[in-house]
């Protein structure tokens, strides 16, 4: 009969069940707990302590050693290697492509051998022809003197002009020129030229739920803007207005003056009966002007190089008495324009902070393109439209304008007008007559 053990029985772990996941209690969980990895651990661990101490609380130094001697025995295994020497000490070692001079002599230039050689013509000399022809064109007499011609190009700026050729027909690809506004900044539409914000920062208020004090004094602000445009039109209606009248009354005068003129003259009024007598005994009584003498010119002459001599000597006077005082002008000068920087810097961060904000921008006279800019949207909710719940809050505005509007003022793009219907090409139908293509 087989003997039945467990299966812990000669492995030395401790007795276990079988695990069960999927029983529940405190009290099963505790009895089914397997505890054989920490009983390896604390095993290995009793181990290296009894080999000399815990390998992890050693040092690098009581671990391992550098070796600088290299090992004895491989010269012994290893002979033919060693002697020969590794590839990698020879590459090193081989620090130049060109070898080394030879140390032995060499023999002299002077040593011959007897034989002596044929007398040739020296070609290291110049001749005194070439010589008296160099001397002339140092002293720019030239024997053949050299046309100059103005260039038909520019050489910096335009390639060389090239000749067709005859048998190349086909024309040349033009590429499009790029225009030299690409490489330009955008200009702004605003009056101070200053880039304003791509979205800029709305006041208080704009808002939905705004204060009472920020609200009124936008709504007055508002309110004062719509009644000078309404006083403006109204001024503008009157002065057209008048303007109709005074046209009206002018073509009556006129029309009254030429029923005047077809008058008969035994109907108008006799010329005679306002006969003035003396009018022409009158003469003019305007002192007429006379011609200057000789004295009186040189007179006015000496007066004025009078003044110019004193004005002069003023200026040079002025000038001495700030050569004498430069120093003083010079930092009075540095100190003026270091003066000038602060208030700059101030008033730059004064419109940055004001300019991130939505308000009343003022334009420049000239715009882009044909068409002025559209007129920015009235976002403002009245008193009796202000609502406490955001269900029964109606939005304001349009982001798709306020982003168009954003482009033409920092001049991206130019105002264009919209052009609700485009022009279609006129098409004609007509009906092709196949049956005449028919032949049997």
């Amino acid at each position: 009969m087989p003997v039945l053990r467990s299966a812990t029985a000669g492995s030395g772990e401790a007795p276990k069940q079988f695990s069960q996941p999927s029983r529940k209690g405190k009290k099963a969980w505790r009895k089914n707990v397997d505890v054989t990895e920490v009983e390896e651990g604390l095993r290995e661990v009793n181990d290296e302590i009894i080999r000399g101490g815990v390998i992890r609380e050693k040092a690098s130094e009581d671990l391992f050693t550098i070796d600088t001697t290299g090992d004895s025995k491989i010269p012994q295994k290893f002979p033919k290697h060693v002697k020969k020497g590794l590839k990698a000490d020879e590459i090193i070692n081989k620090r130049s492509a060109v070898p080394a001079v030879s140390m032995r002599k060499r023999p002299s230039d002077k040593t011959t051998d007897g034989v002596v050689p044929a007398k040739r013509q020296r070609t290291d000399w110049v001749s005194h022809k070439d010589l008296a022809r160099l001397k002339k064109v140092a002293d720019g007499h030239h024997e053949n003197t050299v046309a100059v011609k103005d260039a038909t190009f520019d050489l910096w700026d335009a390639p060389a002009p090239v000749t067709q050729d005859p048998t190349d027909f086909l024309p040349e690809k033009i590429e499009a020129k790029v225009p030299k506004s690409m490489k330009l900044k955008p200009l702004s539409l605003l009056a101070n030229g200053k880039q304003a914000p791509a979205v800029p920062k709305p006041t208080g208020g704009y808002s939905y739920n705004p204060s009472f004090p920020e609200y009124e004094s936008r709504l007055a602000e508002e309110s004062t803007k719509a009644l000078e445009a309404e006083q403006k039109r109204l001024e503008a209606e009157a002065a057209e207005a008048a303007k109709l009248e005074a046209a009206a009354k002018s073509a009556a005068e006129a029309d009254a003056a030429e029923e005047r003129a077809n008058m008969s003259e035994w109907e108008e009024d006799s010329e005679w009966e306002g006969f003035q007598s003396g009018v022409e005994d009158e003469r003019p009584s305007a002192k007429q002007p006379k011609r200057k003498t000789q004295a009186q010119r040189n007179r006015i002459k000496r007066r004025k190089e009078e003044e110019q001599l004193a004005q002069h000597k003023a200026n040079m006077k002025a000038r001495r008495a700030q050569e004498q005082r430069i120093k003083e002008i010079a930092a009075e000068v540095a100190e003026k324009e270091k003066e000038k920087a602060l208030e700059l810097a101030k008033a730059a961060e004064q419109v940055s902070d004001a300019d991130s904000e939505i308000g009343e921008e003022k334009l420049r006279r000239r715009q882009l393109g044909k068409y002025k800019l559209p007129e920015k949207d009235l976002e403002l909710v009245l008193p009796d439209e202000l609502q406490e719940s955001l269900r029964l809050l109606k939005p304001e505005g349009n982001l798709l304008k306020d982003r168009y509007r954003s482009l033409l003022l920092r001049g991206k793009v130019e105002s264009r007008r919209h052009i609700p219907f485009k022009k279609q090409a006129k098409t004609k139908v007509t009906e092709k007559w196949t049956h005449k293509d028919f032949v049997l």
